[in-house]
């Protein structure tokens, strides 16, 4: 029987979780200036935390905490640190992570498990299409994993189609590590040049940063159209700085596998209280074995739902669905409730577009109104906005408001000096 907890029992998971809570509560309790000041505050004794329902007594911890007082969470010296990362803040100013050599071992071990988890082996050839500069904790972690396992890694970054096929034919990686919708702008360069793309060395593409399913598994339409195109296998992840973790498909493809040993995950519903399994709220995540900078109970604004049926892959730790959007995001538009990444889905699958960005704003009945700005491929007129604004309808009920832009007017919307990644969402509304 293998030993990896994930394919330990259900009860022998949460015994296991619980003791590796108690280590962290006495962590925080005897390092954290932050932390220790809340037991002390709300005059929590941690000795009588001893099981993970007991963690409704612990407040929450919020982004803004982390960026108010951003060096009462650091458990070590200064000295220990070995990578700054930072991650996009709620108070409009990046929230900094310090990471000792411990935090990137973790990290190590984390997205080796991610990997595993979608089939990757030593002797796999991955193509990284993300960066790693810019106090970016994906990229870094990324390349960590890939070395642990003992695969092979080629660092080519984000962009440039073209360097992309170059080194896809140079090099032949059988898997590519990419944001899903770029896999169609290298599918739509691989059709303009002639390139045959579906005898090409790649089988496998994990996707980052943007869901590829919808909440019953089934492949969304971004899913769908890159799997028309291209014959290759597809998995979904989920990951965040805050959590020092990633949670990937299987081959099953039903849900993101949580690792027990690294993290603790709560979902919790409007009331702040969790919700029943497979219902849908909030993330909660509770970090295990971080030295540098641990959280409890940390609120991450993403919405999604907890299976934990055993899974085909033998698996008996519990899988997150894909995420339905983040909190703070929601839209009512015209009486019916959205996400964003549901009219990014509407969007990514229409050919004529070649890149838009949403803008969401409080009109003057205070309610929401979503623009959506589209640049259009050359040779596509205007036209098309009535058809895609059929398309909103049959998908989603309702229709934004379409606006054609320059794509080079977009483009500069999506890629500001200063980011990390493409800047789909912009939210207007009165806070």
């Amino acid at each position: 029987m293998s030993d990896d907890i994930e394919f330990k029992s259900a009860e022998e998971i949460k015994t296991y979780q619980e003791k590796r809570l108690a280590e962290a509560l006495a962590y925080l309790q005897a390092k954290s200036p932050y932390y220790r000041q809340l037991f002390q505050s709300y005059h929590i004794q941690i000795q009588k935390i001893k099981h993970l329902e007991d963690l409704v007594k612990i407040p929450f911890t919020e982004k803004k905490d982390l960026q108010l007082f951003n060096q009462d969470f650091l458990c070590c010296p200064k000295e220990k640190i070995i990578d700054y990362i930072t991650t996009s803040g709620t108070l409009g100013d990046p929230v900094t992570f310090a990471c000792t050599e411990k935090d990137l071992q973790r990290l190590a071990y984390n997205e080796k498990k991610s990997f595993e988890c979608a089939g990757l082996k030593p002797g796999n050839i991955v193509q990284l299409m993300t960066t790693m500069d810019k106090r970016f904790m994906a990229g870094l972690a990324y390349f960590l994993g890939i070395r642990e396992m003992g695969a092979s890694v080629i660092r080519v970054g984000n962009g440039i189609p073209e360097l992309q096929w170059d080194t896809i034919m140079r090099l032949h990686p059988d898997t590519l590590m990419c944001v899903p919708s770029f896999i169609l702008k290298l599918i739509q360069y691989a059709e303009a040049h002639h390139i045959d793309y579906k005898n090409s060395s790649v089988k496998r593409i994990i996707g980052i940063g943007e869901g590829l399913r919808n909440q019953d598994f089934s492949l969304n339409l971004l899913g769908e159209r890159i799997r028309e195109k291209w014959d290759v296998q597809l998995f979904a992840t989920y990951s965040s700085t805050e959590m020092g973790a990633t949670f990937s498909e299987c081959e099953y493809g039903r849900g993101g596998h949580v690792h027990p040993e690294l993290i603790i995950v709560e979902i919790i519903g409007d009331d702040d209280l969790p919700v029943s399994d497979g219902e849908a709220g909030e993330i909660v995540v509770t970090t295990l074995g971080v030295e540098g900078m641990p959280l409890l109970r940390f609120r991450t604004g993403d919405i999604a739902s907890k299976r934990v049926e055993q899974c085909a892959c033998g698996r008996n730790s519990y899988r997150l669905t894909p995420l339905i959007g983040r909190k703070n995001n929601m839209i009512k538009l015209k009486g019916t409730t959205l996400y964003p990444p549901a009219i990014n889905d509407v969007l990514d699958n229409m050919d004529y577009i070649e890149n838009y960005v949403i803008e969401v704003s409080t009109n003057d009945a205070g309610t929401d109104d979503v623009l959506v700005k589209i640049g259009l491929r050359d040779g596509v007129d205007e036209a098309v906005v009535k058809e895609l604004k059929d398309s909103f309808r049959s998908r989603i009920r309702v229709a934004p408001q379409v606006e054609v832009l320059p794509v080079e007017e977009i483009h500069r919307i999506n890629y500001p000096a200063k980011s990390r990644k493409p800047i789909k969402f912009i939210d207007l509304r009165k806070k």
